[in-house]
């Protein structure tokens, strides 16, 4: 097997790309929630600037990777996809994640940082508090099926249509669980503030969205901090997905255009 065709495999396993422009200038790289797959962020695309390449990441033990060990621990995926990642930052990119995928969004920016490597030009993070705060929301460990579901009921971490398919709950419960190990194994590290602007979305009813959970975010950068609520609670980016797509392109082409004018020596200066 040539390089190319083990890198390209590697690429469609991790990365599925979605629709990729012939011209993309940017990668918007999309970090799922709990239980979720790169099937979430399918639409995206279609209501994203066209030079957008959209790339979900596709963890194991979901979809094409349901045969495969779901992560357990937040250091484990971590360390795997600092090292799936760095090969397709090729251009200039950005992070957005929703829920367990801020986490995973946030550390993998801070872990760039630390390592000298390239950065993202924007992180975006949604449906997450601040990850200096205490997550007591979490179900604990140990609990039966029965109680797992319906702890998972109380919380809307999981997505209504899901739960109500007997079948799909059968199967998706065991990466379920996991995911959740993962959220509860992380360990918030005080460290550097990052340099990219940050942008936080969040649902009005969500319970991450409670007592200046959001607003706390504001500490991890330098750089500007833009805050948006949305209609909808846990799982507004499916509720409310136009309005979150019309912000977030909106979003996306600011980052195009002051990439294009720091590539040409005519970025402001600070």
């Amino acid at each position: 097997m040539s390089v190319d065709t083990a890198a390209n495999e590697k690429k469609s396993v991790w990365l599925p790309p979605l629709r990729t422009p012939a011209r993309s200038q940017l990668r918007l790289f999309c970090f799922p929630y709990a239980g979720g797959s790169a099937s979430a962020f399918a639409r995206w695309p279609d209501f994203l600037p066209p030079t957008v390449d959209v790339r979900p990441v596709q963890l194991p033990g979901r979809w094409n990777r349901m045969r495969e060990a779901p992560f357990t621990r937040f250091d484990e995926a971590l360390r795997v996809l600092a090292q799936v990642l760095p090969p397709f930052f090729d251009r200039p990119f950005v992070f957005f994640g929703h829920s367990m995928g801020a986490l995973l969004a946030f550390e993998m920016a801070r872990y760039l940082q630390r390592e000298g490597l390239p950065q993202p030009l924007h992180l975006f993070v949604s449906g997450r508090r601040a990850p200096q705060l205490p997550d007591t929301d979490l179900p604990p460990a140990g609990l039966n099926d029965d109680e797992f579901i319906e702890r998972l009921r109380e919380l809307n971490g999981t997505p209504g249509e899901v739960l109500g398919n007997p079948e799909l709950m059968n199967l998706l419960l065991p990466t379920i669980r996991a995911d959740f190990d993962v959220c509860r194994s992380h360990e918030y590290v005080a460290g550097p503030p990052l340099a990219c602007p940050l942008t936080v979305f969040g649902g009005i009813d969500d319970v991450e969205s409670a007592e200046g959970h959001l607003e706390a975010w504001d500490v991890h950068t330098t750089g500007r901090r833009m805050l948006f609520k949305f209609p909808g609670d846990h799982f507004y980016m499916h509720s409310a997905e136009a309005a979150l797509l019309r912000t977030l392109g909106a979003s996306l082409r600011g980052v195009l255009a002051e990439d294009r004018l720091q590539a040409t020596g005519f970025g402001l200066q600070a």
